[in-house]
């Protein structure tokens, strides 16, 4: 029999995030797919963990995919790790997943932490109806085509940014969404995590006067026009 694909989720920061059933999960698994083996490899020994790892990320799925698939065919049980989060959440794991399905294994989720979810709960906007958007364009014209796609959407919005892109996207967002309420989770759950609110303009001001540092997400409410 074909072993279980266990796609689990794992701390955004605080490493004491790590629920018993993905602890127990890691701690039975004979291989971890990680996007990093180094970071897993310190979650593991935190918990008193030790696994074979493989990498598998954005540059090698292809190829990682169909080695873990076939330990899965194999009989071996997998889990599927990604540096912070849960996998799938703006990661390749959909990939491994659909192509582990195909060959008739079972896919399991280990639900835990993840940082839209997590900001998305503390940012008092509108989550009744959400929509995640990820990491925007690098390139100015797909980024402000994929903005414009969304300027009528009344469902709250959240992207995830990295420090140096931050106010460039805020300007972005600023000036195709307009001045909407906006709220910045920084850091979540680590040493110097922030929940910044405001509209757009004052959050542009806040972070040209203090240097943008560490993870981000941010979310901008929707079109409160339309339905």
């Amino acid at each position: 029999m074909a072993g279980k694909l266990y796609i689990v989720a794992t701390p955004i920061g605080n490493l004491e995030d790590m629920t018993l059933r993905a602890i127990g999960t890691l701690g039975s698994v004979g291989l971890i797919a990680c996007e990093d083996t180094r970071h897993s490899g310190r979650l593991l020994k935190r918990h008193g963990m030790s696994a074979k790892l493989v990498s598998y990320h954005d540059h090698n799925k292809e190829q990682a995919a169909g080695r873990i698939v076939a330990k899965l065919l194999d009989g071996e049980d997998v889990a599927l790790v990604t540096d912070s989060g849960t996998p799938g959440v703006s990661d390749p794991a959909y990939l491994l997943v659909n192509l582990a399905r195909s060959e008739g294994v079972e896919v399991i989720p280990i639900p835990g932490p993840c940082a839209a979810i997590a900001a998305l709960s503390v940012s008092g906007l509108p989550s009744d109806r959400f929509s995640f958007e990820g990491f925007l364009p690098v390139k100015t014209g797909k980024r402000k085509a994929r903005l414009e796609g969304l300027k009528d959407d009344p469902r709250t919005l959240i992207f995830y940014e990295s420090p140096h892109r931050l106010l460039k996207t805020l300007t972005f967002i600023h000036e195709v969404l307009g001045n909407r309420n906006c709220v910045i989770a920084r850091e979540l759950t680590k040493l110097h995590e922030e929940i910044i609110r405001g509209n757009i303009e004052e959050l542009i001001g806040h972070f040209g006067d203090t240097k943008p540092r560490g993870e981000f997400v941010i979310l901008v409410e929707g079109n409160r026009g339309s339905k």
